[in-house]
């Protein structure tokens, strides 16, 4: 039976012609940036389209078109399965969708691009780049130390694709790491496992924090003054995960008090982020405008999963990255 697939008409643009090589049986139908569908040459509202498989590519987050797709989803007629290039699932379209009964895979292809960006960031905190730089200006001939890496150890809040990806450059580094995450299976990268309850535990010896989980009912605002009361003093946070994991005046505080030595935050609780938002300024915090995603082989890895899914989809395989229902709240 033929399968329908549905996609912005930029992406196949862009990925038809691998797509036409696999030799599949689908036919291709397309909306444009206005999550208008265009079927035998006309206009179709999307209550009236029927599609088994749903790819929203990265183009749309390149267009800010995302708002009007994320619209038409739970709009169609019918569908099947819909494949996101968003690793986190907490936009509340997910859920209204997964409520549906449609079928949601989500994206691993990040990984590799955020996983560098944290090492770049904790690389630049513990190396004095800054200072190595000022002298040069200045002509100064000084010996500036730094840290190792292997002499640091990790924790890594989260451990899907994002935080295994990390795991496995810390490792190469010889830095001892400890994650939390849902299950209590370890690797050989992993020295302690433990829930979201140990986090603080695990946190006290920590040189280095990174959050890479979910956004839930359960990690909504847990990194509050509890938490940085048990952090190791003079632990470094990355967070490129999401902004609502941290009461930002708590963060402000560790950090003002030395809890935190340096901050390097991807994301926020409002993006963009408000001129008068006092991390902005703050002295010891790293900011990027959550562009952690954006290594060069980002969309090749969300093209390739996106290949490798629809030939699954057409033979009947289980789907990469398909996500439990019960994990979209």
């Amino acid at each position: 039976m033929t399968v329908t697939v549905a996609m912005y008409d930029g992406s196949y643009d862009h990925i038809g012609a691998r797509l036409d090589a696999l030799g599949l049986d689908i036919n291709v139908i397309t909306f444009d940036k206005d999550a208008q569908f265009t079927l035998d040459g006309k206009m179709v509202p999307a209550s009236q389209v029927e599609a088994d498989y749903l790819w929203f590519s990265s183009h749309l987050h390149a267009l800010g078109a995302t708002k009007p797709a994320f619209e038409m989803v739970t709009e169609l007629k019918r569908l099947d399965v819909l494949q996101t290039f968003n690793a986190g699932l907490d936009h509340p379209m997910y859920k209204r969708a997964s409520d549906k009964g449609i079928r949601i895979c989500n994206s691993s292809a990040q990984g590799v691009a955020i996983a560098e960006y944290v090492m770049a960031q904790v690389m630049g905190i513990l190396h004095p780049l800054r200072t190595q730089a000022d002298q040069q200006v200045a002509k100064e001939w000084k010996t500036t130390p730094f840290r190792e890496i292997s002499r640091t150890r990790w924790l890594i809040i989260g451990y899907g694709p994002i935080g295994e990806a990390l795991a496995t450059r810390v490792h190469a580094f010889g830095a001892k790491i400890d994650v939390i995450r849902r299950s209590d299976q370890a690797d050989n990268k992993i020295e302690r496992v433990g829930a979201l309850e140990d986090a603080g535990k695990l946190a006290a010896d920590a040189d280095i924090i990174v959050f890479a989980c979910s956004l839930t009912d359960a990690t909504r605002g847990f990194a509050d003054a509890e938490f940085f009361a048990q952090v190791k003093p003079g632990a470094v946070l990355v967070n490129i995960a999401r902004g609502a994991l941290i009461d930002d005046a708590a963060l402000i505080k560790a950090l003002d008090n030395g809890t935190v030595s340096e901050a390097a935050l991807d994301v926020f609780h409002k993006e963009p982020l408000p001129e008068n938002d006092p991390l902005w300024t703050h002295p010891k915090v790293r900011l990027t405008p959550h562009t952690s995603f954006a290594g060069d082989g980002g969309r090749d890895r969300w093209n390739q999963l996106f290949l490798d899914n629809i030939v699954r989809y057409v033979n009947g395989e289980a789907l990469e990255r398909e996500v439990n229902p019960a994990d979209i709240v």
